[in-house]
């Protein structure tokens, strides 16, 4: 049988406000336990729940991000269930009335086509602490620090149909909220957290399968691997004439796998009803349209005038405004040396190959958007050669200073000088007479390749600092 993959996410999306959606702690990572927890956040008795306005303004501003139906009157419900770091014994979110509603959110694929995913819904709530188990022998330790923390679950449309589009959502996604500065959206600290909803149907019909949920999943790589997993593991159920369960799973990343977690729960289960120590939340036009005129700049917008105002293909536009500190670095380089393409050349090779390489973000780049600039710069004024400007580069990614610094400190200058290039090129001919005849015997495509031999020697007998342009030119003239 071929099955039809059915995909609908769930991301989690910790809010960066300093304090919480409730109480006045503060949402720090990596705090010693139990340190930002004070009485509301523990559920003592009579502490009543106070809402961060900071937390409806970023939900706002995600539903105008993605073009959704605002909520303006949206209501807190009690979602109840057990849990050992839930301390109230239930968590305050949205259920009948959310503070976002349906949109629409275009992803791009690695064949540069784009998608719709539909968004069925938007809302606030407050996160759960932590179990951890690793240092208790045999028994469990809770971390209240992140309960109270504010999330916006986003809830997909089930529109994914494999884990391409599910990771190029989730990427989307997180450029988007680190555009709008709603959220860090890092996935290693728990700040962006995915559940994956996924069910098989022949392929051909419309009638929806049975879903698994894995829970909690915390990277792009391992939602892939997630959804190729479990795609497997139904299909098997499904080719042997068996029935998929609906349940509650958890992926194992160390032995690749998913494994059961518990029988998944339906609304009902949770008893929603309003939370009756919160009133509703009512917003007006005037209050949207002020959050509306403070958006910047959006990743597709930002593509769409790179394309148009630089000239850059929509790969390279794609790349540069993924992320808004990256497009910052190449437009503030852009600014510097004047040359949008070289400049994106340099931004995405070297300088993204060398932070991949160190695990750097862009923020921690030892080599400034300024310096990069001055560098492409000395490039383009012809004082040094390509490659020598990658010896340039490796030297102020360790801190040697500028490029004219170093260019002067290394003695790297390009010779340009017409008189001393004649004589490199005269001495290189001279020494040269078979590839000399080979050249003048071949044709017009051949001698293209054979030139490259003479540029090579030239190059060798200045180290390098010879003008390769210059160089051309004079052998042009000289091989006839």
């Amino acid at each position: 049988m071929a099955w039809e993959t059915v995909i609908g996410l769930e991301v989690h999306l910790q809010l960066a406000t300093r304090s919480k959606i409730f109480s006045g702690s503060a949402t720090n990572f990596g705090a010693a336990p139990n340190t930002q927890a004070n009485a509301v956040d523990l559920a003592m008795p009579g502490m009543l729940p106070v809402l961060n306005e900071q937390a409806v303004a970023f939900a706002v501003k995600f539903g105008l991000g993605i073009g959704a139906e605002i909520g303006k009157r949206s209501v807190f419900d009690r979602k109840n269930y057990f849990y050992p770091d839930l301390p109230k014994g239930y968590q305050i979110s949205q259920f009948e009335a959310p503070i976002v509603g349906r949109g629409v959110f275009e992803i791009t694929l690695s064949d540069g086509s784009t998608r719709d995913i539909g968004i069925t819904r938007a809302h606030l709530e407050e996160d759960a602490g932590k179990s951890l188990h690793e240092d208790f022998h045999g028994l469990s330790g809770i971390d209240l620090n992140r309960a109270g923390t504010p999330l916006l679950e986003i809830v997909s449309e089930p529109d994914i149909r494999n884990a391409e589009e599910a990771v190029a959502y989730l990427k989307a996604l997180h450029s988007l909220v680190t555009y709008l500065g709603i959220s860090d959206g890092n996935m290693a600290e728990g700040s962006m957290r995915c559940d994956i909803n996924i069910s098989l149907r022949p392929q051909g019909t419309e009638t929806l399968g049975t879903r698994a949920e894995i829970k909690n999943v915390n990277s792009f790589r391992f939602v892939e691997k997630a959804i190729q997993h479990e795609f497997d593991r139904q299909a098997d159920i499904l080719d042997d004439g068996g029935t998929v369960v609906q349940e509650t799973r958890l992926y194992d990343a160390e032995r690749d796998e998913t494994r059961p977690m518990r029988s998944k729960e339906v609304a009902n289960d949770y008893r929603y009803f309003p939370e009756p120590d919160l009133l509703p939340v009512v917003i007006d036009d005037a209050y949207i349209e002020n959050l509306r005129k403070d958006l910047p700049e959006l990743p597709v917008q930002k593509r769409q005038r790179f394309t148009e105002a630089y000239g850059l293909s929509t790969y390279d536009a794609g790349v540069l405004a993924d992320s808004r500190a990256l497009a910052d670095y190449f437009e503030a380089v852009t600014k510097r040396c004047g040359d949008a393409k070289i400049a994106a050349n340099w931004v995405q090779v070297e300088l993204l190959g060398q932070l991949n390489k160190s695990e750097l973000s862009i923020g921690d780049s030892p080599v400034s958007a300024d310096k990069l600039g001055g560098l492409i710069e000395r490039i383009l004024d012809n004082s040094i050669s390509g490659k020598i400007a990658k010896q340039v580069f490796e030297a102020m990614w360790q801190g040697e200073g500028s490029a004219d610094e170093i260019i002067e400190a290394r003695g790297l200058k390009q010779v340009s000088d017409s008189g001393e290039l004649e004589a490199l090129v005269d001495e290189v001919i001279a020494s040269s007479a078979a590839q000399v005849q080979q050249y003048l015997e071949a044709d017009e495509g051949k001698r293209k390749k054979l030139v490259g031999y003479f540029v090579g020697q030239v190059m060798k007998l200045s180290k390098g600092q010879a003008n390769p342009k210059m160089v051309n030119e004079l052998l042009a003239k000289k091989l006839v």
